[in-house]
Formats: structure tokens, C-alpha cells, sequence
């Protein structure tokens, strides 16, 4: 509404040059409609993401900059209304009418696309994709968020034109680790042998960033790994030194250098299961060794020196501890072709 901004079921019936909507009383629509939107001139968006609990919009702003927000029943429905008003407001030029269906029906992604850069823009806090808490199976994931949020995201910002675009991109950056499946629906879609249905266009499939890997249950939260990231070539692995993220203290781990994908993963040797506590992407990452002479800043405790750090691409600093420099050469010489 324009004047009370709530919601109301409107029937809605498409012309050549207008859009009509009209009351519903009784299950039936009134005989005359409540209104019209003009739509010579007119701008569409879709999807939609400016409000963040309605993903199924579509906004029309009008020559005269009145903007119209339309809430449809499914992402089908609203794609299907989208391209058949965007035909509507270019039917004097039939050209662009074509290059619409064409574009809808074929694939071509942007030249020279970056992943790293869409990346970059999903981190973005104000106009990046929305993180929330999803459910699934009785286990609560933190930060998370939905493959078909993530495919209407790709199209609003541009990445992609049509929602199959928006998969095979969406699925690259699975690949390439930016993001990892969780919860039971995505992460069996992985499994599956027809590369197009492995990233799922579904409210119902829970993705995150790679490095975001916590599951919340209850009181209690566990880090959680994908099975590809813990599938590559082992490069190198060893006992390092490794200060804690809240508590700066110094423990024991193992740690295991992976290539293909690039991971690097520490383990609890007081702990019989073969299980990583921690772990990240070496994609984008900075490596480098620290001076032996004082305490570097980030460094808490009595170390010993022979340390190096590790920047993640997301600011995470990692400060790790080796036996001697040998050791600390070995491990940056051996991490570094893989960031």
C-alpha cells in the first residue's frame, strides 16, 4: 500500500501498456480495478532483495518515480510475471523483446568474472548476501544462507542474467571453495553425478562461506567440515604451535597442509578421533614469517620465537609456532604456491 504500507492480495491482470490490479472480495475480484501502473517509462527490478523477509518481490518504478512493490507466491511465479512485464514495457521495440528470451534461454557468463570479487561483494555488510540461522535436520547452523537467496542475489547484483546462469556460477564458487554446502539437502546434491545439480537452487539447501564452518546445537558448537575440503593431496603435516583465538593461549596441534583443494587443517593430538578442530582456506591468503627479536604485536605469552603468520583473506590472523627455522622456512615455502 501507499499510504499504509501493509499488504494486501490484489488480482493482477497485465496489458500491453498497463498493469491493472483489483480487490478480491469473496473469492471473487471486483468488476472495476483499484488501480493501475502505468508502465511506459517504467523501470523493473527483479529479484528484489530490499526487503530482506520477502525474497519474492518484484519493484516497479513508474516514469514519475513511484515505486510499486509486488510480492508473488514463488520464485517461478514471480520470474515468469518479471520477463512478461519487462516484454510489456519494451513492446515498441520488439528487438529488445527478442534479446529478453534469448538471454533467458541461453547461458554466457560475464568475460574476465572474478570470483574472488563476488565474493568480496557478499561479504559486504549493507548491500552483501544476508547471513541468518536456518534449521535443518534438528541442528541449528549459524550463518548461513539458502541457495535460491544466493541465486537471486547473483541476478540483483548483476553477476547473472538467468536463474540457470546464476546456478553454474553459484556452483563454480562451491567448487572453487568460496562456499560450502551444509545441512542434509545440499550437501547430498554434491553427490550428484550431473554437475548442474549439484548446487541447488532451493529454499531448503543451506550454504556459508568455506570459512565460516561453525554449527551451533544447543549450548554447544562444533566446527563442521566438507567432505572435499578434507579429499585433497596431503602436501605436508607436522606438530606446530598455535595461539588461541580467545584466549591466546599456546597448544599443540597437528597440522595438515592440503592441495586441491587448498586447505590447511590442525588437529588436537590429545583427541583419538581423526577429526580437524579447526581449519581454512589458503585461497587469497598471506603468509609470512615473523622477527625473532621482541614480541610481535597480536602475540601474547612467552613464546620462544620461529613464528610465522597467516592472514586469511577474511582478516583472521593466525600465529603459529615451529621447532626451528628450518621448520618455519619448510611450512611458508610449502603453504605459499597454495594461497
Amino acid at each position: 500500500g501507499h499510504i499504509v504500507r501493509n499488504w494486501k492480495v490484489r488480482w493482477f491482470v497485465l496489458l500491453q501498456d498497463k498493469l491493472l490490479y483489483y480487490k478480491i472480495e469473496g473469492g471473487k475480484k471486483e468488476p472495476s480495478p483499484k488501480g493501475r501502473i502505468l508502465l511506459d517509462g517504467c523501470t523493473i527490478t527483479c529479484p528484489c532483495l530490499e526487503y530482506e523477509n520477502r525474497p519474492l518481490l518484484i519493484k516497479l518504478k513508474t516514469k514519475t518515480n513511484t515505486d510499486y512493490f509486488l510480492e508473488c507466491c514463488s520464485r517461478e511465479e514471480r520470474d515468469s510475471w518479471a520477463l512478461d512485464i519487462t516484454g510489456a514495457i519494451h513492446a515498441g521495440h520488439p528487438v529488445q523483446v527478442q534479446e529478453l528470451h534469448r538471454m533467458k534461454n541461453s547461458f554466457r557468463l560475464l568475460d574476465n568474472i572474478s570470483l574472488h570479487d563476488i565474493v568480496e561483494r557478499m561479504y559486504d555488510s549493507s548491500t552483501g548476501i544476508k547471513l541468518t540461522r536456518n534449521l535443518d535436520q534438528g541442528n541449528r547452523y549459524k550463518e548461513t544462507f539458502t541457495g535460491s537467496a544466493l541465486v537471486d542475489w547473483l541476478i540483483s547484483n548483476g553477476f547473472a542474467v538467468s536463474r540457470f546462469e546464476a546456478v553454474t556460477l553459484a556452483s563454480m564458487l562451491m567448487d572453487e571453495n568460496f562456499i560450502r554446502p551444509v545441512g542434509v539437502r545440499s550437501t547430498e546434491a554434491t553427490r550428484s553425478s550431473d554437475p548442474s545439480e549439484k548446487f541447488l537452487d532451493d529454499s531448503t539447501a543451506l550454504y556459508m562461506f568455506a570459512e565460516n564452518g561453525k554449527k551451533n546445537t544447543g549450548s554447544k558448537e562444533e566446527v563442521q567440515f566438507n567432505i572435499s575440503e578434507l579429499s585433497g593431496t596431503i602436501v605436508k603435516q607436522g606438530f606446530l604451535v598455535k595461539q588461541g583465538h580467545k584466549r591466546k593461549n599456546w597448544k599443540v596441534r597437528r597440522f595438515v597442509l592440503r592441495a586441491d583443494p587448498a586447505f590447511l587443517h590442525y588437529y588436537d593430538p590429545t583427541k583419538e578421533e581423526n577429526k580437524p578442530v579447526g581449519g581454512f582456506s589458503l585461497r587469497g591468503c598471506l603468509v609470512s614469517a615473523l622477527e625473532d627479536n621482541g614480541v610481535p604485536a597480536g602475540v601474547k605469552g612467552n613464546v620462544q620465537g620461529n613464528l610465522f603468520k597467516i592472514i586469511t583473506k577474511n582478516d583472521i590472523h593466525y600465529y603459529i609456532q615451529a621447532s626451528s627455522k628450518a621448520e618455519r622456512v619448510q611450512w611458508i615455502e610449502a603453504i605459499k604456491p597454495l594461497t
